[in-house]
This record gives structure tokens, C-alpha cells and sequence, in this order.
């Protein structure tokens, strides 16, 4: 029986914005440089103004990978802003398949060569899958619990898991460069969403975002309540911007923080001001977390789960806020550099 002739896989850049990522750069690289993937291989990293040691392990990191066909490399990013960086790491890399990885995501050992694979079996211009939350202290065990439970998130697929098939947006990316160059790459206006904003230019275009739950990365979530509520809040601002920047992408599920901010918020004046009667919306809420936070908690110890509630609040009332105070003159600038898609068919 003849062997079957060897098929040449695409080489991949693998392109990270890190900014004081000191704690888990290292893990990630090596997560990247250990991946099940037989093409050829390299990895850009855009340095933010770190205050930690990031700057230093980078420069190791390119120093031990110096001689080997997968190598690190580095590129500045003096704004800091991750939408310069991804733009600046795409610049300075050279393969036709571009891998966006942050420098706190740990990827599946087989994530490139499965997306490589459904980028071919689908036709797709980006594929990606579940952003999973891992946490290595309580603190963090109790955010990554409230970021992939239904009451945490609702059923974002990215977070919970669901059907592979088209999609809005997926976490990360993995692109065909074509696509991002025919785009101009990210709208560094886009402080948060440009994930979102991209793709949606790739989709005004005719191309295609594909989810699959078989492309899965660890995350590892922020370290304290100060840090995911700085987070939160502005994923909420920047949400806000999108839905004004375009009308048709809001629904339910992002109405809801903003709503229970409102509530709770009248809940308490009323009750307050007026009759005890008040305080049963925001007793209400309070109960609901607790109880939602049980089944998001099994398995883990009892310190981390008498600190879900304390996460899916912050999540919670820190994204309605965002939302809620998300000034009108940010979506105008936003909006104002607006870029036209440029069809796939129409640039190739």
C-alpha cells in the first residue's frame, strides 16, 4: 500500500498584546510553543509600558527561542491600547494564518491544528471557541465559576459552550490574513469590542465567523474584586458604544445588568424614602446569586464558594453601570472612524 503523500500545512504567527502579564506570560508562550502543530511557527509579542517584570521574561523568552524554528519575537506598543498592539503584532508577523492569544490564555495543546482545520473545512475568515475561566486561588476560582455559569454570563457560547455553526464574534481568533488585511486589521478606536468590530466588517463583507466549542482556551480571570470591576465596567461602557455604533446588535441579555442596576438602584430609595416594601428587589437579587451561585460552585472548596456571589454581583452591577454611563460623545468618536468593509471577493 502506497503512503499517502504528506500534506504542507500553512505556518501560523501566533500575535499576543501583552501589557504587566509578568504572572502568566511565561505559561502562555509556552503553551503556544508546545501546541500539536507540524507547520511552521512564530510568535509576535507587542509590549504595552508594563510596571512589572513582563518587558524582562519577554526578553528571555525571545533569548531561549533564539536558535529554534519556533521563535519570539518582540514589538513595541508605547499606547498600551491592545487594538495598536494586535495591529502593530500583525505588521511585524509574516504567515498566512494569524492566532490572536493574550497573555493570560492558556491554548488547548491541539488548539491551532484544529482550527486550521475547520478554517479549511468551513471556508470561515476567523474561527474561534470557549474563552474557559480557570482560576488558581479562591478569589479566582469564584470568578471563573460566575464567568461560565448561566447566571453569570446567559448563554454567550463562548463562555457556556454550545453548537459549533456561524457566529457574531468568538473569543480571541484564529484568521486568515487576507481577511484581516483586506479590513486594515482593528479600529484602534475601539478601546474593548474591536474583536467585535472586526468581525462585524468581516461579516458586512460576505466572510464568515465560525464558533466551535472543539477550540477552547484557559483564561485565567482577574486577581481581585478591584481589578474584575474595572473590567466589567468597562465591558459594559464599550458594549454601549457598540450598540450605538450599530443599532441591531443589542438584545436581552445585554439589557439585563443595566436593568437590574436600575432596579436595584430604585429598590433601595424607595425603600428607603417610602416603605420597606422597596428593599424586596434588591433582597430578590441578592437571593437569586446566592442560590444561582450553589450549582456554580460544586466541587469547589468552601471559601471559593461563599465568594461567587460576591463575583456575579461585581460582574453584574459593574457591567450595567458601564452600560449605563457610557457617554454618548465616546460612540460619536467611535463612529466618526468608522471604516467600510471591504468584500472578501472584491480585495482577493
Amino acid at each position: 500500500m502506497n503512503a499517502k503523500p504528506d500534506v504542507q500545512l500553512p505556518a501560523v504567527s501566533v500575535i499576543m498584546p501583552v501589557l504587566n502579564e509578568e504572572r502568566h506570560l511565561r505559561g502562555a508562550v509556552q503553551a503556544i510553543l508546545a501546541q500539536e502543530y507540524a507547520g511552521e511557527m512564530e510568535v509576535v509579542i507587542a509590549l504595552g509600558p508594563s510596571k512589572d517584570r513582563t518587558d524582562e521574561i519577554a526578553a528571555e523568552l525571545v533569548r531561549e527561542t533564539a536558535s529554534d524554528s519556533k521563535r519570539v519575537h518582540t514589538v513595541p506598543n508605547p499606547t498600551g491600547r491592545t487594538p495598536a498592539a494586535l495591529n502593530a503584532a500583525i505588521k511585524a508577523s509574516r504567515h498566512p494564518i494569524v492566532v490572536r492569544v493574550d497573555g493570560h490564555g492558556m491554548l488547548s495543546p491541539n488548539y491551532i491544528a484544529t482550527a486550521v482545520r475547520l478554517l479549511e473545512e468551513t471556508g470561515a475568515q476567523n474561527v474561534g471557541g470557549i474563552m474557559h475561566a480557570e482560576g488558581e486561588n479562591d478569589w479566582e476560582h469564584a470568578v471563573a465559576a460566575a464567568m461560565t455559569s448561566k447566571i453569570g454570563v446567559g448563554n454567550a457560547a463562548f463562555h457556556t459552550g454550545g453548537e459549533a455553526g456561524p457566529a457574531e464574534t468568538v473569543y480571541l481568533g484564529v484568521f486568515r490574513r487576507a481577511a484581516l488585511e483586506q479590513q486594515g486589521g482593528y479600529n484602534e478606536e475601539f478601546i474593548r469590542a474591536q474583536d467585535w468590530e472586526l468581525n462585524f466588517r468581516i461579516r458586512e463583507a460576505g466572510g464568515l465567523i465560525w464558533f466551535s466549542p472543539e477550540l477552547r482556551v484557559s483564561y485565567r480571570p482577574r486577581p481581585s474584586v478591584k481589578a474584575l470591576a474595572k473590567q466589567y465596567k468597562d465591558y459594559g461602557r464599550w458594549r454601549h458604544v457598540v450598540a450605538r455604533y450599530h443599532s441591531g446588535s443589542i438584545n436581552l441579555r445585554y439589557l439585563a445588568p443595566p436593568t437590574a442596576v436600575c432596579a436595584i438602584a430604585a429598590g433601595i430609595v424607595v425603600g428607603a424614602a417610602l416603605t420597606p416594601l422597596g428593599f424586596v428587589i434588591p433582597g430578590g437579587y441578592l437571593a437569586a446569586i446566592v442560590l444561582g451561585s450553589l450549582p456554580a460552585g460544586k466541587g469547589l472548596p468552601l471559601k471559593a464558594r461563599l465568594q461567587i456571589p460576591v463575583a456575579l454581583a461585581t460582574m453584574h452591577m459593574c457591567w450595567g453601570f458601564g452600560f449605563l454611563t457610557s457617554p454618548r460623545s465616546l460612540a460619536r468618536r467611535v463612529i466618526a472612524s468608522r471604516r467600510p468593509a471591504v468584500r472578501v471577493d472584491a480585495a482577493s
